[in-house]
């Protein structure tokens, strides 16, 4: 890439260390690079000044950190390279310990960027929500109180689905089919995939499966008539919508750029995650005398 001139650093608020590291790392980078600045992410006026001008982003915490960082930057050409202070992450590239191995290699620009889509959602009769909103997980729309599912007509390209009974209907991308979509039974996707996940949540009486849609599928969902519900993107604050309102998802023409080092075998990384490669899971197929993996693949967690 070309000489880097301005990086920021979004640190996760709850989490003093990250403040800390993030500080000591960018009064060390501030010796190379002529502007370096430092903001949390949830302060939206101050994190978003100077990404227009930034060529990369730093984020220390973990996927939620990430996560904010794309939806942000995702109107510039913004790098992004997620630092992990806590809990395995999906989205998050090093350790502390291992970025000051490689900022020599960052400030270099010897790295790969990963592309991951986005998606844009259009809300309607919601309240207090901007007209297009970006996510790099999901879009989810629900009930708006506990133990009350909600009617969901589903659209596809204008074609009628049906209506669906549920806790909720979560649209995912590649990289929100591991989060929330999971949890409700829907398909893991590639990160380079695509394609757009719909997954219903706790479907009451009729049977609901997850559908797995092309790249160009416009998908709308919206309330009954009865009740209002809730409208949530990537986990932040919801927005309540009024009965018969909804929202329009569709790929976003902008990407999350993420910063790599070296490959990641993403089906490895995840059975690790998911414990699939756990210990006592391999000792259960190593009994039967076949050995499925070589010892230097698998890292048991």
């Amino acid at each position: 890439m070309s000489e880097v001139r301005c990086i920021g650093f979004y640190y996760h608020p709850r989490l003093p260390e990250a403040k800390a590291f993030s500080e000591r790392l960018a009064e060390q980078l501030r010796r190379d690079v002529p502007h370096v600045w430092i903001s949390e992410p949830w302060d939206t006026e101050h994190s978003e000044r100077f990404l227009h001008e930034t060529d990369l982003l730093i984020c220390i915490g973990g996927d939620g950190t990430v996560l904010r960082a794309a939806r942000a930057a995702s109107p510039h050409d913004v790098r992004i390279l997620g630092v992990d202070m806590g809990r395995q992450a999906f989205l998050t590239e090093l350790t502390p310990d291992q970025l000051d191995d490689h900022l020599a290699a960052l400030l270099d620009g010897n790295f790969s960027v990963e592309e991951r889509s986005m998606l844009e959602a259009r809300p309607h009769d919601a309240s207090d929500a901007p007209p297009s909103l970006p996510a790099l997980n999901d879009v989810i729309i629900g009930r708006g109180s506990l133990g009350q599912p909600a009617y969901l007509a589903v659209r596809v390209n204008g074609d009628p689905i049906g209506v669906v009974r549920a806790d909720a209907i979560v649209v995912a991308s590649a990289t929100g089919s591991t989060g929330y979509s999971l949890s409700a039974g829907g398909p893991i996707l590639h990160p380079r995939a695509r394609s757009v996940v719909l997954t219903p949540v706790a479907p009451h009486l009729a049977a609901a499966a997850p559908l797995v849609l092309p790249a160009d599928a416009v998908i709308g969902l919206s309330l009954g008539q009865e009740h209002s519900g809730m409208l949530s993107v990537d986990g932040q604050r919801p927005y309540t919508l009024a009965p018969g309102g909804g929202v329009e998802v569709r790929r976003s023409e902008a990407v999350a750029q993420l910063i790599r080092f070296g490959a990641r075998p993403f089906f490895a990384q995840l059975g690790k995650r998911l414990a699939w490669l756990d210990e006592r899971r391999l000792r259960a197929v190593q009994r039967t005398g076949v050995q499925p993996f070589d010892a230097d693949e698998v890292e048991p967690g």
